[in-house]
């Protein structure tokens, strides 16, 4: 762009990485050129964001490149700002967020322009707003969100100005998307290794009792539960970004948990991942724990009506969620069941659920069975199914073609 006598500047998320040694493949132009001129200077583009001087531009490799015209602001309702172009860098940059996201670097001049003094903040460790911070809150509210993510996730202070502009901020944050706000919350879950220190301060600026009010005296054992959680960091294990809200939400019962989730958008199936696990958990979770850390083996039958209650699928996450909010409880003086107690259960539960019957398609018969020797078919061969599996999971021997029509008609 630079040998067509246009500016261009590398911006944002990917500098500040660089500058504390992090990696970083999202790169980010800001330039003078309009919209159209990089349209004209690029073959492969796309116009993710035209109206606001946005243009992604693939390269060679296929991955998009945001490139966006200096701009500022000519007016703001708190979270989509109306632009105007032809302006400097420095002008630019100064419309941005933060004072570490409003550095700019010439990877050909080899130059750097930090007009707010962002590489001090970094040194200092130090999230700071750009200019007058409640001037920053108010032309985005999500930025006090997001301010909250980046302290957590560098493990750096919030500058005293720029935290009270997000207390203030806080109620004005019902002006956020249910989407927007779920976007943060799950990048607060997978990039914040210790996601207690960003929750605790969404529960002491108020953002919790703005956007989930469920959660608005959300407890520090359930915040350092999330903590003992690992990054979902591989794909591998699609239900550890689950689990940490689950943990999160471990102190309601499933309905409040599910009815909160449904208001943030979530999906369908993380809805029914997490409640369930929330619900199990809350149902069966401080028995468990009482029962282990008293030495008291539970019974194969009980460890069945357990995984059929869970079911197969969640065991594994259901007692790591228990793991979970069990070790933030000895602080409190409370006893919890040893590593190697836990993983016995851990190991007899898992083989339980995928070796014995506790599921109704497990059984050695079906509906067309029930049908075919005389139980009429609605609701009563549905009880008849259910009858049948509860007394399997009570002893698995039972489970017989011959004992099972026999148990059927018997109720007949």
């Amino acid at each position: 762009m630079q040998h067509a006598g246009f500016e261009a500047w590398c911006v944002g998320g990917a500098v500040r990485d660089a500058l504390l040694g992090l990696a970083h493949l999202d790169w980010d132009l800001a330039t003078s050129a309009t919209p159209q001129q990089v349209r004209r200077l690029f073959k492969r583009t796309v116009p993710v964001g035209i109206e606001f001087g946005t243009i992604g531009v693939l390269d060679r490799d296929g991955r998009m490149h945001e490139v966006t015209t200096f701009r500022h602001d000519v007016q703001t309702d708190g979270r989509h700002a109306i632009v105007q172009f032809g302006a400097s860098l420095d002008e630019d940059l100064a419309r941005r967020d933060f004072t570490i996201n409003a550095i700019a670097y010439d990877p050909i001049a080899k130059v750097l322009r930090d007009p707010f003094e962002g590489r001090g903040d970094l040194s200092r460790r130090l999230v700071r707003a750009v200019g007058t911070a409640d001037e920053r809150m108010r032309e985005d509210r999500l930025r006090a969100l997001r301010a909250i993510r980046f302290a957590a996730r560098f493990d750096f202070e919030i500058a005293p100005e720029t935290w009270a502009a997000i207390v203030d901020s806080a109620p004005h944050l019902t002006r956020l998307s249910p989407e927007r706000v779920k976007q943060e919350l799950d990048k607060t879950m997978e990039q914040v290794l210790r996601p207690s220190v960003a929750l605790t301060r969404w529960r002491e600026s108020g953002a919790f009792t703005a956007l989930i009010p469920v959660l608005s005296a959300v407890s520090d054992a359930a915040l350092q539960a999330v903590d003992t959680l690992p990054l979902p960091v591989l794909a591998a294990r699609p239900l550890r970004k689950p689990l940490r809200v689950a943990a999160l939400f471990s102190a309601c019962d499933g309905k409040a948990a599910e009815q909160a989730l449904r208001a943030l958008r979530f999906s369908n199936q993380e809805i029914a991942t997490i409640a369930s696990l929330v619900d199990r958990y809350r149902r069966f979770g401080e028995e468990l724990r009482v029962s282990l850390a008293n030495g008291q083996v539970p019974t194969d039958a009980a460890l069945r009506r357990l995984a059929a209650s869970v079911g197969r699928l969640r065991v594994s996450a259901f007692i790591r969620l228990c793991v979970a909010c069990w070790q933030p409880l000895t602080h409190a003086g409370e006893r919890v069941p040893m590593r190697r107690q836990t993983l016995r259960v851990y190991r007899r539960l898992m083989h339980i659920a995928f070796h014995d019957p506790i599921e109704i398609a497990d059984l050695a018969i079906d509906g067309d069975d029930l049908r075919r020797a005389g139980v009429a078919a609605g609701p009563q061969l549905g009880r008849t199914l259910q009858r049948l599996i509860d007394a399997v999971i009570d002893e698995p021997s039972r489970n017989t073609t011959e004992t099972l029509l026999a148990m059927a008609l018997a109720h007949e």
